[in-house]
């Protein structure tokens, strides 16, 4: 099954009890907020799905995994109430990941921006190649990474967090992100990369279904309030994205 429209493409396989989901866009596969909507849908749909063991979440392309939110639907926000709406999507979506009974598993090809390393960080395990290096540009443009926070940070900690929102322009390798809790492992190659995923899943869809839910829960102990916490979030970014500094900063980054 296969969801296209003008601001991307959603594609949804399934063989072996493994849900493969496949999102695009031609922006280096950036979300404006009806993919992310109908992503955060696929997610919550499978989730329900029997037939379904395991989720694999992939992106189009061999180049870029992920450059996070839609800049050009950033630059459109012109007030806190969309500011809110528009950043929600990544709370949204986080949570989806988050509640959903299957285990997903993250497949990240290459580079990875802003709200593309919050959803590799709501994965619960992610396999990727060594140019899949990560960067947290947020603050070069005014804001910050605050939604998507808790689930970075849950994974690879508030030091290495600090780390690599405050060096805002630099990229982390692959490397870092193994050594820090992000990657489970990275591959020299997105074929090689693509074989142990495969090998992977579909090891774990012949486990018994309910102890992998068991599992999931157990990995996702203590962030309940997160459905509270991160659309508070989103409230906090979306006052910045019309404050005057994020304006300026935007308008730099538009010429």
């Amino acid at each position: 099954m296969a969801l296209h429209n003008s601001k991307g493409s959603i594609s949804i396989s399934i063989d072996a009890r493994v849900a493969t989901i496949e999102f695009g866009h031609p922006a280096s596969n950036s979300f404006p907020a009806q993919l992310l909507y109908q992503l955060t849908e696929t997610i919550e749909t499978l989730g329900q799905n029997p037939d379904v063991a395991v989720v694999v979440l992939k992106s189009q392309g061999t180049a870029t995994f992920c450059a996070g939110a839609s800049f050009d639907e950033l630059l459109a926000v012109t007030n806190e109430t969309e500011g809110k709406t528009f950043f929600s999507g990544f709370a949204h979506l986080i949570n989806a990941m988050r509640k959903c009974p299957k285990l997903i598993i993250g497949r990240v090809q290459g580079k990875t921006v802003g709200g593309g390393v919050g959803i590799a960080a709501a994965c619960d395990y992610v396999l990727a190649t060594q140019e899949a290096s990560i960067k947290l540009s947020e603050l070069t443009i005014g804001i910050g990474p605050f939604v998507i926070e808790p689930a970075v940070s849950r994974k690879i900690g508030k030091t290495a967090l600090a780390e690599l929102s405050l060096t805002a322009q630099e990229w982390k390798s692959a490397a870092w992100a193994k050594e820090k809790g992000l990657y489970a492992n990275t591959f020299e190659s997105i074929e090689k990369l693509d074989e142990a995923v495969a090998e992977f899943t579909h090891q774990l869809a012949t486990y018994n279904p309910e102890a992998l839910t068991a599992m999931k829960k157990v990995l996702w102990v203590g962030t309940e309030h997160w459905d509270t916490l991160l659309v508070e979030r989103a409230a906090i970014t979306g006052k910045l994205a019309v404050s005057e500094a994020t304006k300026t900063a935007l308008a730099a980054f538009k010429k």
